[in-house]
């Protein structure tokens, strides 16, 4: 395949106007490498990689913490159609029989179920059950644990070692050991937290090295208490989410943010739950209700329970209504979380030898086009 007259995105993070080449599922370097089997115009056209979402719980009405293979295929078949070619689900605060066996499903999956027009599974983000009664958000306050190393590596045993990300509130008792004993496993994020600058600081300092959904689930930044927030940003190796859904975090605070941080350290998310792809109504989360309304979801009190907009919409919001430069959006959907879990030598850029996952999208509204993985159009949209 050639996609030709396409605007490209490069690894130096700028869009020039070249011809991509693809054979035999991967990027090649030349026109005689690839052939012409299939030529695509991609003129008035953007090209850029694959994305990667780090976070998120399910859509089309299926969760990851269903547990079933059908609802993981599921889920990865969505994701692949709107341009997220590469997946890490999150779990939520369950029991711990519960969540063995979805760490289980996830091995099997992983192992078995590698189909075309799916987007890639690579592991799971763990959410729960390490988090702070005062700041769960939507996770289930009853099943909430102190870190533990034991149930991590149990859980992780069974997930066949796929466990990306570790999600931990730092002032829990048993976190620091379990930072500090496992960061080199595992990547240790702070979450659904209550710490204040110092606490987070020493976990940092200790290994921790990432920020679930920066500024949701954690108390907000002061000039007198600058919390998680001030902390990771002191802290040069740390990388922080950010929900661009328009609903999570005000356009004016995101923008604030890509000028702590710069879009080296931001990684987008969307944090979505299974109500993502469908229309309003009455859902669940972790075992919890959750009404939808518009692009909303809250559980009964109000509280936000996850968004319902996928990666490459919270993408082109973070670009249309919250004036990110499309280079920056790019780099923080689809490079910065393909580094992050370790798979930017296959996918995260249109490089020769990577996976040829492309998604190409009309310069003007940047609306999605065509959805190419693995060098095959899996979705194409004509609007």
């Amino acid at each position: 395949m050639i996609i030709k007259n396409a605007s490209v995105y490069t690894e130096e993070g700028i869009f020039v106007e070249k011809d991509i080449y693809i054979k035999d599922g991967v990027f090649v370097e030349s026109e005689e490498a690839a052939g012409e089997e299939r030529v695509i115009d991609g003129s008035g056209c953007y090209a850029i990689p694959g994305l990667t979402d780090i976070h998120f719980h399910g859509c089309m009405n299926h969760d990851f913490c269903d547990g079933t293979r059908e609802a993981v295929g599921a889920i990865a078949e969505y994701e692949a159609s709107v341009g997220v070619t590469n997946i890490v689900p999150a779990t939520m605060t369950l029991p711990e029989e519960t969540l063995l066996g979805i760490c289980r499903i996830a091995k099997a999956y992983r192992r078995e179920d590698h189909r075309k027009g799916r987007a890639r599974f690579w592991g799971i983000n763990m959410e729960g059950p390490f988090v702070s009664e005062a700041k769960k958000g939507a996770q289930n306050g009853a099943y909430i644990r102190n870190p533990d190393i034991a149930m991590f590596d149990g859980l992780n045993e069974a997930s066949g070692n796929c466990v990306k990300l570790l999600d931990i509130a730092p002032e829990k008792q048993g976190a620091m050991e379990l930072i500090e004993k496992r960061h080199e496993k595992v990547i240790i994020s702070l979450a659904h937290t209550c710490a204040d600058y110092d606490t987070s600081a020493a976990a940092f300092r200790k290994g921790a090295s990432h920020v679930t959904h920066l500024y949701n689930a954690m108390n907000p930044y002061t000039h007198r208490e600058p919390g998680v927030v001030g902390a990771a940003a002191d802290h040069e190796n740390v990388e922080v989410e950010l929900i661009c859904d328009g609903v999570h975090i005000h356009p004016a605070a995101v923008r604030t943010t890509f000028k702590i941080f710069g879009d080296r350290r931001i990684i987008l998310i969307s944090d979505s739950m299974r109500a993502a792809g469908l229309c309003d109504g009455d859902y669940t989360l972790g075992g919890q209700a959750v009404k939808v309304t518009g692009n909303r979801a809250v559980l009964a009190d109000g509280t936000i329970a996850g968004s319902v907009t996928n990666l490459f919409d919270c993408m082109r919001t973070a670009v249309l209504k919250m004036e990110i430069p499309l280079e920056s959006a790019v780099k923080c959907a689809a490079v910065n979380p393909a580094k992050c879990v370790g798979i930017y030598d296959r996918c995260g850029s249109i490089s020769a030898g990577k996976n040829a996952d492309v998604l190409l999208l009309k310069k003007e509204g940047l609306v999605l086009k065509w959805v190419i993985m693995d060098g095959q159009i899996i979705a194409g949209y004509e609007r």
